[in-house]
C-alpha cells in the first residue's frame, strides 16, 4: 500500500511544495496556468492583488541565497502577505536552538506558511511533518535533493517560449550531480511529457543511476546539443564538491563551456537557460549568456509569477482566473 502524499491536502490540492515526485501532469500543469494569470500583476501601477492578505510568510533561509529568497519575498508581498525574513546568523537556531524549537516558536507567532531553504536533504520535509495542520512549507531548495519552484519557473519558461513540451529535445548541461535544480527539471520535464531529456557532462559529474531518471546521458557537448530545442546550463556547484572531480575551470569550459560556435549545433530557434547564478567563462560564454537565445532573465522574472501560484495554491486560494 503506497503512503500518501503529504503534499496533497484533503481535496487533492496543493498543501505543500516540496518535491516534484508525486505530482500528476494536470497539477503541474495547473500551477502554470495560475502563474500565467499573475504575470500581469507585474505591469500594473499598483502591483498587488489581495488573495493571502492577513496570511503571514516566513522566509527561513538556512542557506544563502539572492535570487530565490528575493522572488520569494515579492511573491509574497504582491500576494499581500505579511513576510518575516528570519536572519539565521542571527538567530536563536545559531545559538544551538534545535529546528523544531525554532519552528513551534514562529508558529507562536501565527506564521501560515515556511518558505525553506537548507544545506540538509530533506529538510523540508522534517519541517512539514512536524509543523502544525493550518502551515503550508515551501522548498526553497535543500541539499542535493530538490528545488521545486526553480524547476517550475523553468518549465513556465519553455511553455512561454516553445508552446507544448510534446516534440521537444532539452539538453541539461554540467554539474548534474550535485544539482537539485537539474533533479526537479528531469523530473518535471519528464511529467510533463517532454520528448527527451539529456545530461551532458564528464563522467565525474553525473551520477552513477542517472539512466533510471529517464535522460540519455552524453559526455561529448556538441553531440549532446545537436538538435535541441532548449539548453539548460548548470554552474559546477564547487560548495558540495568533495575531492577532484575535474582539473581545473579552464578545461572545463574548453570541453563543456557553450559557446556561439557550439550553439550553432542546436536548432535555430532553440533558447538558452541557467538557474543562475552564472559563472561567465566556466560554464558558459558572455555572448551566449546576453545573446538573443537567452531567457536567463525572462527566468528570474517569470520565478515571480510562479512563486506566487505555489503560494496562493498551498495556502488554498485557487487563484486561477482570480486575477482582477
Amino acid at each position: 500500500m503506497s503512503r500518501p502524499n503529504i503534499q496533497l491536502g484533503r481535496e487533492g490540492g496543493l498543501k505543500h511544495f516540496l518535491t516534484i515526485d508525486g505530482f500528476s501532469r494536470s497539477l503541474l500543469t495547473d500551477i502554470l496556468d495560475t502563474a500565467e494569470s499573475f504575470t500581469g500583476v507585474s505591469e500594473r501601477t499598483v502591483k498587488k492583488v489581495p488573495l493571502l492578505r492577513g496570511k503571514v510568510i516566513c522566509n527561513l533561509f538556512f542557506e544563502n541565497s539572492t535570487r530565490t529568497r528575493t522572488t520569494f519575498e515579492v511573491a509574497a508581498k504582491r500576494l499581500s502577505a505579511d513576510v518575516l525574513n528570519l536572519n539565521i546568523s542571527t538567530s536563536a537556531t545559531a545559538k544551538g536552538e534545535s529546528l523544531l524549537d525554532t519552528l513551534r516558536n514562529l508558529e507562536a507567532m501565527h506564521v501560515d506558511m515556511f518558505v525553506v531553504r537548507h544545506t540538509d536533504s530533506g529538510a523540508a520535509h522534517f519541517i512539514a511533518q512536524h509543523a502544525d495542520p493550518h502551515v503550508s512549507v515551501i522548498n526553497a531548495g535543500d541539499g542535493r535533493h530538490a528545488h521545486p519552484t526553480q524547476a517550475m519557473l523553468d518549465m513556465f519558461t519553455i511553455r512561454r517560449h516553445k508552446g507544448e513540451f510534446t516534440g521537444l529535445r532539452v539538453a541539461i548541461v554540467g554539474d548534474v550531480l550535485h544539482s537539485r535544480v537539474a533533479r526537479s527539471q528531469i523530473l518535471a520535464l519528464n511529467t510533463l511529457g517532454t520528448s527527451e531529456v539529456r545530461v551532458i557532462a564528464p563522467r565525474t559529474l553525473l551520477p552513477a543511476e542517472v539512466r533510471t531518471l529517464g535522460v540519455h546521458a552524453f559526455h561529448d557537448l556538441e553531440q549532446g546539443i545537436r538538435d535541441v530545442d532548449v539548453i539548460i546550463m548548470l554552474r559546477l556547484q564547487k560548495e558540495r564538491m568533495r575531492g577532484a572531480l575535474l582539473p581545473s575551470e579552464h578545461e572545463y569550459f574548453q570541453l563543456y563551456g557553450l559557446t556561439e560556435e557550439r550553439l550553432g549545433g542546436a536548432k535555430a530557434d532553440a533558447i538558452v537557460m541557467h538557474p543562475g547564478p552564472i559563472n561567465r567563462g566556466v560554464e558558459i560564454d558572455s555572448q551566449v549568456a546576453d545573446g538573443p537565445r537567452s531567457v536567463i532573465l525572462q527566468q528570474v522574472s517569470f520565478g515571480i509569477a510562479v512563486r506566487m501560484a505555489v503560494m496562493s495554491m498551498a495556502l488554498g486560494n485557487q487563484a486561477q482566473g482570480a486575477v482582477r
